[in-house]
């Protein structure tokens, strides 16, 4: 961050930039943090906190650059922080929640539902979100960020801090991935899978 040359804006100057640059992305920023996070409150809150950051270090953006890169980068850096330190601590049960449940009319109901399904169920065909839902953080991101986003090689390298090498290793071998998880379903619906060399 030594590199980038810190301005001085005024609070005028802040506002526009976060009002006209910054704002305008917000739905694709909580598109991306629903599909890293598989939860709405989850996307919200990383939305939230990408945006608090964005303001609070409005002085290292440079008016007038990829503004949606720079948010998408807070975004991922924000994911990733964030999950380094969830997978560190063990796993949390609210007895209240659970208390409470059993305690309501609909504890006849025996059946668990898979809330990560229940949660994309409407946005993609359930067998193309289960199985991007499946893949390594790093690899759907990459689709995510490219195929759905439509970022360039140079934006992701960018926003993922990665060498454009690896963006393009990383990305063909997640769409190797999925073509391999969606197979099946691809033959199901009347394609021809057959590799062609």
């Amino acid at each position: 961050m030594s590199e980038v040359q810190r301005r001085k804006y005024s609070q005028e100057e802040k506002n526009a930039i976060f009002d006209g640059e910054f704002m305008p992305h917000i739905d694709s920023m909580y598109n991306f943090g629903y599909r890293l996070t598989f939860d709405e409150d989850d996307a919200k809150d990383l939305v939230q906190d990408t945006y608090l950051k964005a303001y609070r270090f409005i002085n290292s953006f440079e008016q007038g650059t990829n503004a949606k890169a720079w948010l998408f980068r807070i975004l991922k850096n924000s994911f990733i922080n964030e999950y380094r330190k969830k997978s560190k601590q063990p796993a949390k049960v609210d007895y209240q929640e659970v208390e409470t449940y059993y305690n309501s009319d609909d504890v006849h109901y025996q059946s668990t539902s898979d809330l990560r399904a229940e949660s994309v169920k409407d946005m993609l065909g359930d067998e193309i979100s289960n199985a991007l839902n499946s893949l390594a953080v790093d690899f759907r991101t990459v689709i995510i960020l490219c195929d759905l986003e439509g970022f360039t090689y140079e934006e992701m390298a960018k926003i993922l801090d990665i060498p454009i090498g690896t963006v393009r290793s990383r990305l063909h071998r997640a769409r190797n991935l999925l073509k391999e998880k969606l197979q099946g379903y691809a033959q199901n619906m009347g394609y021809n899978t057959d590799e062609e060399e």
